[in-house]
């Protein structure tokens, strides 16, 4: 049928080549085909064009709506099937420039989304990032396009663009491509099991969604009862139920992560480690940094802070452990300064091997990761002398992921804060690692954000910062904190790491077993 088709063409001057269909041999075939099937080029049996653009574009693009289509990638739907629609038109005197495609015809992606098959529902035009291919008439469609988006036919696509600069094929290529080509009426019975069993997939995706949905509501309930509690017993009991169903529960890389945050913000409520009596309480710190900071502006190291109004009991959003002080963060630190603004570094000011910048982008997991490519000349750090650090500072982001912060280490002493970030100083007796966490928790996060205000901010308020209600605990239970929690992280982290395994192997077997299946 498709050779008297393709007669039927070459008298018409339709196409061009070959009457006659040369089989592949099965030796040189890619795998065994069934029987009754046989393998064959695609370029015996479709025409295959690239496309082609008139230039430049722009001086044939109409909206004339007598006017050519002109279909572009940007014209399909992501993870669709068919083009229906073009956004554009060309005038028709492009048309001796590009080429006419029709529907039922196949566009393939020659380059960008590299491969990807589509079946226009529409005349008209293609520019060269496209191949058309156009199939005889007693080819199935739907087959062909389940065959083009096979991992087979993509492998082969790959193959075939190997060593190119960017992923590109050619016509030629897609030609010389080896098809399995089954009867006729064998391709319409696998169209419609493949639609039966992608329906069966949709079904099961959906519920998969729905059960992990629920799993996930139910472990952040049974998380947030612990956060919730109202005294040691409700806590107790919601550790019980969390307890009796742990290795249900925690299974995903979502329900871990959200574990992690429960630790961090059991943390900072005083609810992760017990209280020790004869710990010095955190009003004690509290005063000894007060004094420390008295000193510094009377030596004029930092300038004297407008008193701030007291902590609301609206403010106060869990009730303190013993030893524990409600503080404004401006009190708790020492000194939160600002990076200097973006008008006073210019981009000439920027050199390679400089006085490196600290900007948010390089605060990563606590650790400042430098970018030596973002440094200024020695000449033009001396006028940012006083955006300094030193080891035991903190610096904070205050734009992009605000609240995101790191410590200032040996390494990193003399360099310079950069636009877009806090300064953040404290007493040596004040635990870095404990603030770390303390900035990690939703609560602060959500805070800093603008919930504080109503509002959601870009860039961090410094105001808001100094004014955020800080739970202080003792300092020796600082370090109890610290302590335990880098215990429980690295447990989560291993937990984690079973769970990727575990899917891991369930992935194989799926595959081994689907193989099998099929072979």
């Amino acid at each position: 049928q498709i050779t008297e088709e393709k007669k039927q063409l070459i008298a018409k001057g339709k196409t061009r080549g070959q009457v006659s269909l040369q089989e592949i041999d099965e030796a040189a075939a890619p795998f065994k085909a069934a029987p009754g099937w046989l393998w064959i080029k695609l370029g015996d049996i479709s025409l295959i064009e690239r496309g082609g653009s008139p230039r430049p574009i722009k001086d044939f693009l109409t909206e004339d709506t007598d006017g050519l289509n002109w279909i572009k990638i940007g014209d399909t739907d992501k993870g669709g099937k068919y083009i229906a629609s073009a956004g554009e038109k060309i005038r028709r005197e492009g048309l001796a420039k590009t080429r006419m495609v029709y529907p039922g015809d196949f566009l393939l992606t020659n380059s960008m989304s590299f491969g990807r098959p589509y079946i226009t529902q529409i005349e008209g035009c293609i520019h060269d990032g496209w191949l058309r291919i156009s199939p005889p008439t007693s080819l199935v469609k739907d087959y062909l396009y389940l065959l083009l988006s096979s991992p087979y036919v993509r492998s082969f696509f790959a193959q075939a663009a190997a060593g190119a600069v960017v992923l590109n094929l050619n016509a030629d290529k897609v030609r010389e491509l080896p098809i399995p080509l089954p009867p006729l009426a064998e391709q319409h019975r696998i169209v419609a099991k493949v639609d039966e069993l992608m329906a069966l997939c949709d079904r099961l995706e959906a519920q998969q969604a729905d059960a992990d949905s629920a799993h996930a509501q139910l472990v952040q309930a049974l998380l947030n009862s612990l956060t919730q509690a109202s005294d040691a017993d409700d806590f107790t009991q919601g550790w019980q139920r969390l307890a009796e169903h742990f290795h249900t529960l925690f299974t995903t890389d979502s329900s871990i992560d959200a574990l992690k945050q429960t630790l961090l913000q059991l943390a900072v409520m005083g609810k992760l480690v017990p209280q020790d009596p004869s710990d010095e309480p955190a009003s004690e710190l509290l005063k000894r940094i007060a004094e420390e900071k008295a000193r510094l502006v009377i030596e004029g190291k930092i300038r004297k802070q407008k008193p701030l109004a007291e902590i609301g009991d609206n403010e106060k959003s869990f009730e303190l452990p013993a030893g524990w002080a409600w503080q404004r963060f401006a009190d708790f630190a020492l000194d939160v300064s600002t990076g200097p603004f973006g008008s006073l570094i210019h981009q000439s000011d920027y050199v390679e091997g400089g006085v490196p910048l600290v900007n948010p982008s390089h605060m990563i997991d606590g650790r400042i990761v430098p970018n030596h490519s973002v440094s200024l000349s020695p000449k033009m750090a001396v006028t940012l002398d006083s955006y300094r650090l030193n080891a035991g500072d903190m610096v904070m982001a205050r734009r992009g992921e605000v609240g995101r912060v790191a410590l200032v280490t040996d390494s990193e002493d003399g360099w310079l804060c950069g636009t877009g970030s806090f300064v953040l100083r404290f007493t040596q007796e004040v635990s870095r690692a404990y603030i770390w966490t303390l900035f990690r928790c939703n609560s602060i996060r959500t805070y800093l954000a603008g919930a504080a205000v109503g509002a959601t901010m870009v860039n961090l308020n410094h105001g808001i910062l100094l004014k955020m209600p800080t739970a202080v605990p003792p300092l020796v239970e600082q370090q109890r904190i610290v302590a335990k929690l880098d215990q429980l992280m690295a447990l989560c982290d291993q937990l984690k790491n079973r769970v990727a395994e575990a899917r891991q192997l369930h992935e194989q077997l799926a595959t081994t077993l689907v193989e099998q299946a099929v072979a």
